[in-house]
């Protein structure tokens, strides 16, 4: 097999009855399979995919080990030379695979790929998980090409020319097996959010690319597991962001740089629990002390002389205090930016 389009799934029953049709549908008369593999769910889900759709390969685990877990698993017992991550709550058009696999085909110093993420909703504008692929600030702020804050762009074609960035988004990412192997797939310690960030940059700490193709589009409905105000939903965005600079920045800028631009980024972490505590919301605040936390408990200390490497998609900016002042003009800046460097 070719490729091997998996969906990782934790009680999405609903999604899968909906967008598995023409997810399989796509991929036929394609070199590829689809895999359904089951974080435990507890709400028919896994009798859905065998009763419903006997086609489709359903991987079944014993708990929820999150979306780190959950594909490192499941990944570890498929043969394939591409994974796609996709989520349940993605709808594919006809001919959205095959760009993907094209690209990997033609240019095989690219690690991991992407489509355009579109909005299910609003299926003209960008989606909040990936827009049109993803950067991170000189702070560790993720953004996309297409999304900035809460602010999402409409697409008008600005980015129709395939694109090397930082990131790609995890809802749908077509990576080749053997990168996946190699760097031992996503970090377990993630649990979930931010983990598809961690494997780009470690990819290109390797000498691979990440790009954007976007021949290629998806929608995206979001939202599906964990909602936007959830306080460990924050937890983990905090954590994790650490543990993605932890893991990455040191060999990108050198290891006195990292660790102080670090140290300023718990500062302002810190800061933003302040901010949550004094107009009564408690409970974020905790989760973000709660982050720090468990940064420091899960956190490599790293020993020897580090090698730093060039990567494409870290920004000089600061992307929080540019929103604000560009407003809805932050994405023409950004543009005219990143055709500055």
């Amino acid at each position: 097999m070719k490729t091997a389009v998996v969906i990782l799934n934790w009680n999405t029953r609903e999604y899968l009855e909906r967008f598995l049709p023409p997810l399989i549908k796509s991929c036929e008369g394609l070199d590829a399979q689809v895999v359904v593999a089951d974080n435990a769910s507890t709400d028919g889900s896994v009798e859905l995919v065998k009763s419903g759709f006997p086609d489709v390969r359903c991987i079944t685990l014993d708990r929820n080990y999150g979306f780190t877990g959950g594909y490192d698993r499941a990944l570890s017992l498929i043969d394939a030379e591409y994974f796609v991550l996709i989520n349940s709550d993605i709808e594919v058009p006809q001919g959205w695979l095959q760009p993907l696999i094209e690209w990997m085909d033609s240019h095989g110093e690219c690690g991991a790929c992407g489509p355009l993420l579109h909005s299910y909703q609003q299926r003209d504008s960008f989606e909040y998980a990936g827009a049109a692929g993803g950067y991170i600030d000189r702070f560790g702020y993720p953004f996309c090409r297409g999304r900035v804050l809460k602010r999402v762009e409409k697409d008008e074609g600005q980015y129709s020319s395939p694109k090397d960035v930082l990131w790609v988004s995890g809802a749908c990412l077509c990576t080749r097996s053997s990168l996946w192997k190699q760097l031992g797939g996503l970090d377990d310690r993630f649990f979930a959010h931010m983990e598809e960030i961690d494997y780009c940059w470690r990819l290109q700490l390797a000498g691979y690319r990440v790009t954007v193709v976007p021949d290629s589009t998806v929608f995206h409905l979001g939202g599906g597991t964990l909602p936007q105000d959830s306080p460990w939903k924050l937890q983990l965005n905090y954590r994790n962001n650490l543990l993605l600079l932890d893991n990455n920045l040191e060999s990108s800028i050198g290891r006195f740089r990292a660790a102080a631009r670090i140290t300023f980024r718990e500062c302002l972490d810190l800061g933003s629990a302040a901010v949550y505590l004094l107009t009564g919301r408690k409970e974020y605040a905790a989760s973000v002390l709660e982050a720090h936390r468990q940064y420091r408990k899960l956190r490599v200390r790293k020993s020897g002389k580090t090698n730093v490497s060039k990567v494409c998609g870290l920004h000089g900016i600061c992307i929080l205090p540019m929103a604000f002042l560009k407003g809805e003009h932050i994405f023409k800046y950004l543009r005219e930016y990143e055709n500055r460097h």
